[in-house]
This record gives C-alpha cells, structure tokens and sequence, in this order.
C-alpha cells in the first residue's frame, strides 16, 4: 500500500481526512512512526489501526501533537483578560465559548479561570473539543505537571488547583465548568452563535486549502461581534471576505456587532 492509497484508506474507514494536513511534514512524520512501531509499510500501519482500537487512538495522539500549556502566550491571555472578554461580558451576561482543539485541557480551563475571576460564581457555556478521545479523558481529569502551570500566577495556583503526588489538579468545581467532547474540525458539524472562539495552534498542521476551509467555518459559527482568538503563529489573509475585522494580533472579530467596543 503506497501513501496515496494510505490516506484514501484512512478517509474511507476511519474518516480522518489525511489528505488535509501538510504532505511533506505528515509523511516525515508516518515514516518515523513506522519505524518507532517495527512496522514494515503503511498496509501494516492500516491493518493495525483497523484490527486495534488502541493502537488507533495511540496514532492520534501521536499525529496530533498535543501540545497544552496554562495561558499558553500570556500577553494574549492578558489582552484577552483585559479587553476581549470585558467587552464581551457588556454586551452580554452569559457568553457561549469554544477552546477547538483543546489538547489536554489547559486552554479551556485558563479562560475558565479568569471568567471565575471576572465574573465571580456566574456560570457560562463553555465547550472544549479535541478529535482525540485519549487527550480528553486527560483532559476531564485535570492533573498537570508543574511545567504546564508554569505561567499559572501563585494566586491562582493556590485558588484554583490542590497539589497530589507532585502534580497540579485543577479543582473539580472548575472542572465541571467545561463540557468536554469528540469533534473532528475537518469533518464534523460546527455549532453556531459562539462569542468567542479559541482555535490556537491547530492550523498550522494543515495545508492552506483546509486551513480556508476551517477558518470560513469558524466565522461562520461566530456570534455577530464574536471573537476568533487564534495562535501566534497563524493568520488569517482573506479574513474580509470572511465577515471579519482584525482586533489585534490573533484577534478577528465577526462584524455586524450590536455597537460593542474593543
């Protein structure tokens, strides 16, 4: 089986569309994998994927790259303390929010916090998703080592996390705060009339066709005067056409707001 017929495969029997990510940096990537597995060729990687549902998810989570980290680039994590959720917040008491592609949980659990702290004991929908089912059992459970809390203020490490066997547990109260699912971005339906997106460093893994392809969803699944907070190292070029206005950096906002100021 070559690669070509590797990825059409995947597509066909597990629907994870392949053919989306970066060819050269998917390819470097499923060769070391092959290599990491003892496995002779991509037929013996599919035949394995299909017969052993673990074996499966362990490929996710090593084609995924989760990489979690609390307020992961603090300086957008202050703007987005400091000005895109404050004026959210005054146009409307409950937001809707999405962390798309959460990883291990960090992120949504970081814009968990500052709600706590900017709207003391008031409740918002807050969704977090991640195509890999073993990332999100991690995930809901909440145990982080010290170097992912390492931009976790003392404050907050002490307000909103106990200490187990060395590790940094966010509080179940705050857990329950984040509704975990499956989604696969490249695929699955999109929900609608979010006020703030988070879809940070997820991109960069696909190439520029489903990267058009995904940020028009985004927009679209945007509240009017929605936010879309993205990663650093992302852009968004043809965000006009999009609906879009750029805030400021990894900042977009949906247009036709109801006169909200940022």
């Amino acid at each position: 089986m070559d690669f070509t017929r590797f990825k059409e495969m995947m597509r066909q029997h597990f629907r994870l569309d392949l053919n989306s990510y970066k060819e050269t940096q998917l390819k470097r990537r499923l060769d070391a994998y092959l290599v990491r597995q003892q496995l002779a060729g991509y037929g013996a990687l599919f035949q394995k994927l299909k017969d052993d549902p673990w074996a499966y998810q362990s490929f996710l989570d090593y084609l995924t790259i989760n990489v979690s980290e609390f307020f992961r680039d603090p300086e957008r994590f202050r703007e987005l303390e400091s000005i895109i959720l404050p004026a959210l917040l005054k146009e409307k008491r409950t937001l809707k929010i999405w962390s798309a592609g959460c990883a291990a949980g960090a992120e949504p659990y970081s814009v968990a916090i500052i709600l706590e702290e900017l709207t003391p004991g008031h409740l918002h929908h807050l969704e977090a998703t991640d195509i890999d089912q073993n990332i999100l059992v991690k995930a809901k459970e909440g145990r982080y080592p010290p170097e992912v809390v390492r931009n976790v203020s003392p404050q907050r490490l002490a307000r909103f996390f106990d200490r187990e066997d060395g590790l940094y547990v966010i509080n179940e109260k705050f857990r329950r705060r984040v509704a975990f699912r499956r989604h696969d971005l490249l695929n699955d339906p999109f929900g609608q009339g979010y006020d703030l997106i988070l879809c940070r460093n997820v991109t960069i893994y696909f190439t520029r066709e489903a990267q058009d392809r995904l940020n028009e969803k985004l927009a679209r699944a945007l509240a009017p005067g929605g936010v879309l907070f993205i990663g650093g190292s992302e852009m968004i070029f043809n965000y006009q056409e999009l609906g879009l206005e750029k805030l400021r950096t990894c900042f977009y906002r949906k247009r036709e707001a109801k006169g909200g100021g940022f």
